[in-house]
């Protein structure tokens, strides 16, 4: 009976509480709701209730105050001496002692740079340190357009391509350089070192795969890691070891049943070795395994092929099987810049995603008309690439192949000639990279020591 009594009770005061809830304005469309939502998803309709209910509590939870901290209060003296004792460290770590002797060797150059140079010192000396491979600053037609073009357009645009930081002579030069290397499109970059960093984060994301070779320079690495996208390496130039890379990452994708792009990444000349890969057997590896290859030719453009187009050209490879193609405008083209052929997707797709496009003001006009002009150049005249080839292997020539010490690991037809210790020698005395650093540079300077005592005696028997 008292439970029939306390049960009737509580229908009354239910029944008396729905009344008055009823009475609240608004409350009908809250029951459609709830009755609706309940009918259609109740897991919801619970879920809400457990968020309204931590709401409630969080507002009627007690506040807490920042100032009543349990710390220990310092006196004037105490805090006093804990200044005094404290030392910042430094924003740049101190030099080492084989950059401070770099540094103070550091040679000035002034003037035009070119073949012979002339020191602030006041000497001339042959400038062996320099990418104008063709001579290009001193051609005098090339001169007078940059002259020409500097009064027209001014010293630079002074904002960001595609919006208002795009000229003509920009398209003229995308166009210039995609008729030359034979691609869809072209789209130029206003630094060279972002060019290849930006490109790869423009279209590789996380969890795309990219497959790239372990010599590659720090602007790749930094698009790399920019990318976030899942890096595995292969042995440098072995093609062997990237087969079974590239099978291992179909067979893992097969596995999880996973659609993602996949991408390698490698460069026409490398900049840390000097050597060049095997582009038609990578291509091979790509059609086969459905990869797509981005290739860095920043120190091969201009150089490598009949006419400097670069890698493509020069192992006789279609430079459409190549699915972007960066390279640099700044180097023995003597302008500035970079840039990235391929299809018209491809190119149009940077236009917006990519960051150092975007974000970056536009090249100025003067380099854009230079890139166009030695572009031209190289074209008109194989004989100018001919006549450097001439100079790599009279240089080479002079390098004694029977050094115990060094050696040449760059490509026969690559103007840059990286000389390192050989790994017996490296082995053998367990030499560090400082020592190796240090052994190299007294090289240079001895050198430049010997070049000197030369062209004294020069000067004397002439006198």
């Amino acid at each position: 009976m008292e439970f029939e009594a306390l049960q009737a009770r509580l229908g009354q005061a239910l029944q008396h509480a729905w009344l008055n809830f009823q009475k609240v304005p608004g409350s009908a469309v809250l029951v459609r709701y709830i009755q609706s939502s309940y009918q259609n998803d109740p897991v919801r309709s619970a879920i809400e209730l457990i968020l309204v209910l931590f709401f409630i509590r969080y507002l009627l939870s007690p506040s807490y105050s920042t100032h009543k901290l349990n710390y220990v209060k310092l006196r004037e003296d105490e805090i006093d001496e804990l200044v005094d004792e404290w030392t910042p460290e430094p924003l740049v770590a101190e030099r080492t002692s084989l950059e401070e002797a770099d540094g103070d060797k550091v040679p000035v150059i002034v003037g035009p740079p070119g073949p012979k140079v002339k020191l602030a010192t006041g000497r001339t000396v042959t400038n062996l340190a320099s990418y104008n491979f063709y001579n290009f600053n001193a051609n005098e037609q090339i001169k007078e357009k940059a002259i020409q073009t500097l009064r027209t357009y001014g010293v630079g645009p002074c904002g960001p391509p595609q919006f208002y930081g795009t000229q003509d002579v920009h398209v003229k030069a995308e166009a210039d350089i995609a008729n030359f290397l034979g691609t869809e499109g072209c789209i130029v970059y206003a630094q060279s070192f972002s060019t290849i960093s930006s490109v790869i984060p423009a279209f590789c994301k996380r969890g795309d795969v990219i497959i790239a070779d372990k010599a590659v320079n720090y602007s790749i690495r930094k698009g790399l890691q920019a990318s976030r996208s899942h890096i595995k390496w292969y042995n440098h130039g072995d093609m062997a070891h990237l087969e079974k890379v590239m099978q291992a990452v179909v067979k893992e994708q097969a596995k999880a049943k996973k659609l993602t792009r996949r991408f390698i990444v490698t460069e026409g000349l490398f900049e840390t070795l000097g050597d060049s890969i095997d582009l038609p057997k990578l291509v091979e590896l790509k059609e086969k395994y459905k990869f797509r290859i981005i290739l860095d030719e920043t120190w091969s453009f201009g150089v490598l092929g009949r006419t400097g187009r670069g890698l493509t050209e020069a192992q006789n490879v279609d430079p459409q099987q190549v699915d972007m193609i960066v390279g640099s405008l700044s180097g023995p083209l003597c302008a500035g810049g970079g840039f990235c052929c391929g299809t018209k997707d491809v190119v149009e797709h940077q236009r917006i995603t990519s960051s150092a496009y975007t974000f970056s003001a536009a090249l100025p006009a003067m380099l854009a008309m230079t890139s166009s002009e030695t572009v031209h150049l190289l074209q008109a005249n194989p004989d100018i690439l001919t006549q450097c080839r001439d100079n790599v292997k009279a240089m080479r020539a002079q390098l004694d192949p029977r050094s115990d010490w060094v050696m040449c690991t760059s490509a026969p037809e690559n103007p840059v000639m990286l000389l390192v210790l050989k790994p017996e020698v490296i082995k053998a005395r367990k030499l560090s990279v400082d020592d190796q650093e240090r052994l190299l540079m007294e090289c240079a300077d001895e050198v430049g020591r010997v070049a000197r005592a030369c062209n004294r005696k020069m000067l004397l028997y002439a006198n």
